[in-house]
């Protein structure tokens, strides 16, 4: 956990970060970093080697397996160790605090820093890898691809998306990014999936959805994951989060998934509010009209 990460953070020793980063760095060619290159990649003697690998297994910061040679690799807790370490060299935060949210594909906590900010780090890759390899596009041109690749793309990415929305579009604010992790804008309110709308806010906060959808669209990107828990709703208005999987607009299938996000989030306000949601809304005709940015009320979408 990133807490306990944070707890002995500063124990560690510059020599630990070489021995970190030169397994990070053989990584790239092996998912197992043979014992034998370890003072190649780390710039450390052979002894040096022996006793920084004792004291970052200690910590669970790498992992050993024996097959035909002895190798080892980082855990996320030794990627999160290098994110943390740069984020601190740069000044970007002080501290860890509390979790704010904790799901399949990343990990989000409270980042301690002269303002209220959010820590996320990915985690794509590293318990179901096979199928996160097949989904993202990201991986498919290479031959060997770790999860700590899948998940600096993942970051990489979502980082990219953020900087070119904000703040024209409702999205975390972005900060910093440095190998899987993101520094953001802390969100208040809560998740749509566990807000409670008044009945005469529904059609509101949905009209307030596509409008930033359409936002996103005319800003160039298709957010290609939109559901009720990618939205936080708050007294101000609404905010779009979770962007790794967004697509430029001029992707082949980006009709298609725009089509799709559509889908999802009208689909949850018709389940979830289907007295106040309008029926038989022709959702075609509103994808045409985010295209061409001629939005209107979701009210005026629903067939006669």
């Amino acid at each position: 956990m990133v807490q306990n990460v944070a707890s002995f953070f500063r124990e560690l020793e510059p020599a630990d970060f070489y021995l970190l980063s030169g397994i990070e760095q053989g990584m790239r060619f092996s998912e197992w970093v043979q014992r034998e290159q370890l003072p190649k990649y780390s710039s450390l003697t052979s002894e040096e080697v022996d006793y920084r690998l004792d004291r970052c297994m200690k910590h669970e910061l790498i992992q050993r397996k024996t097959i035909q040679y002895e190798g080892y690799q980082l855990t996320f807790e030794g990627y999160d160790v290098l994110a943390l370490r740069s984020f601190s060299e740069r000044d970007t935060i002080e501290g860890v605090g509390s979790p704010l949210g904790v799901g399949k594909e990343s990990d989000v906590y409270e980042a301690m820093s002269f303002q209220p900010l959010a820590l996320k780090y990915h985690r794509e890759g590293y318990t179901n890898f096979r199928a996160v390899d097949r989904e993202r596009e990201y991986t498919s041109d290479r031959n060997h691809v770790s999860w700590l690749y899948t998940a600096r793309k993942a970051a990489e990415k979502e980082y990219e998306a953020l900087e070119s929305l904000y703040p024209d579009v409702s999205v975390p604010r972005p900060v910093d990014q440095n190998r899987h992790a993101i520094v953001m804008e802390k969100l208040d309110g809560a998740e749509l999936s566990r807000a409670r709308l008044e009945s005469q806010q529904v059609v509101g906060v949905l009209d307030l959805v596509l409008e930033e959808m359409t936002g996103a669209y005319h800003e160039g990107y298709v957010h290609a994951d939109m559901s009720e828990y990618n939205v936080f709703v708050d007294e101000d208005g609404i905010t779009i989060f979770d962007w790794p999987q967004a697509v430029p607009t001029d992707h082949e299938n980006s009709d298609e998934l725009l089509a799709r996000d559509l889908k999802n989030i009208y689909g949850y306000f018709r389940r979830k509010y289907p007295s106040e949601t309008p029926e038989s809304v022709d959702l075609g005709v509103l994808a045409d009209d985010i295209v061409d940015d001629e939005l209107e009320s979701i009210r005026s979408y629903a067939e006669p």
